[in-house]
């Protein structure tokens, strides 16, 4: 097989032209998936450092480019009507030529939807129960069925929505770790299924990967019909000193927390595609991993150029 390859390229702290000059180098050199991302503040350290919105950098984004496949990982369901949402699909994804993906979670951070007015939810659970309400809707809208919809929180009535996508059906991209709800959810309706790994994470992967298999079973869904993909925060060096030393500049101008550290890689291409190749062994086909500003032109290119080859070549 061919691993897929992704970036998530987070836009805290770029110009607008270094977001679109990013876009293209990563068309140009071949990866398949070009992430964004969607908050109105910034999540880790400067919450009022510059950034841009979710959907309508991807538009942006989708006149940019010409092949790679476009979505946010993940959409926050409580900024926006789900109606809205499907529209905005629909939108990119004539933008783009038929590239667009749905992607589209249940919301997590509270303190950005209070800032800006809008209902965060009481708890996850509520949360999550909105998700699932919305992400039915607009999975109906965007196949031309007509929704009437009527419950606490959505009020639809014989809506429906032309143009369709240019695609036959646009692929949702369902980000999930939790084992009771969020890979059900993600067993039912998703196309690709995201989770944010750990550098020794195939055990847990692993594990997840089984309960996302019986969520599949007891919704009768083949589970081999789910993409995985795993991300991370990536710095790719030769020497894995130097690796390092540049994801603590990276921590350093955004101010994350120590917590961060748990989903960095930052180490040689060889490291990577060894431990790459474990995951793909474990069911992994897709790695998107996020590269921040200021944007690493260096790992964007060694990791199609030469960690990419070496996977393939082991798991092909």
């Amino acid at each position: 097989m061919t691993l897929k390859l992704g970036v998530q390229a987070l836009t805290y702290g770029a110009t607008w032209r270094e977001a679109i000059d990013t876009a293209q180098l990563v068309d140009r050199l071949g990866y398949d998936y070009l992430w964004g991302h969607d908050h109105l503040y910034s999540t880790g350290g400067d919450p009022y450092q510059p950034f841009f919105e979710g959907w309508t950098t991807l538009t942006a984004w989708a006149m940019a480019t010409s092949r790679i496949r476009l979505g946010l990982t993940v959409g926050a369901n409580t900024f926006r009507n789900p109606g809205v949402v499907a529209k905005m699909a629909v939108t990119v994804d004539h933008a783009s030529g038929g590239r667009s993906i749905l992607g589209l979670g249940a919301g997590n951070v509270a303190f950005e939807n209070l800032a800006h007015g809008i209902d965060p939810g009481r708890t996850l659970g509520q949360r999550l129960d909105w998700f699932e309400e919305a992400l039915a809707i607009v999975i109906d809208l965007l196949a031309g069925r007509e929704v009437t919809h009527h419950s606490e929180k959505y009020q639809f009535e014989k809506v429906r929505h032309h143009p369709g996508p240019v695609q036959d059906r646009i692929p949702v991209v369902i980000g999930a770790d939790g084992e009771r709800r969020g890979l059900r959810i993600a067993a039912r309706h998703a196309d690709i299924w995201q989770w944010f790994a750990p550098f020794d994470g195939v055990d847990l992967f692993r594990h997840k990967d089984a309960v996302l298999r019986e969520h599949a079973d007891a919704e009768g869904r083949d589970a081999a019909t789910i993409e995985r993909m795993i991300g991370c925060k990536l710095i790719l060096r030769s020497d894995p000193d130097e690796a390092r030393r540049v994801a603590e500049e990276l921590v350093a101008i955004h101010r994350w927390g120590p917590s961060v550290w748990d989903s960095v890689w930052a180490t040689t291409p060889e490291l990577v595609a060894d431990r790459l190749t474990e995951f793909v062994e474990a069911g992994v086909s897709s790695f998107s991993p996020q590269i921040g500003w200021p944007y690493d032109r260096e790992t964007i290119e060694r990791l199609v150029a030469e960690v990419r080859p070496v996977v393939d070549a082991r798991t092909g």
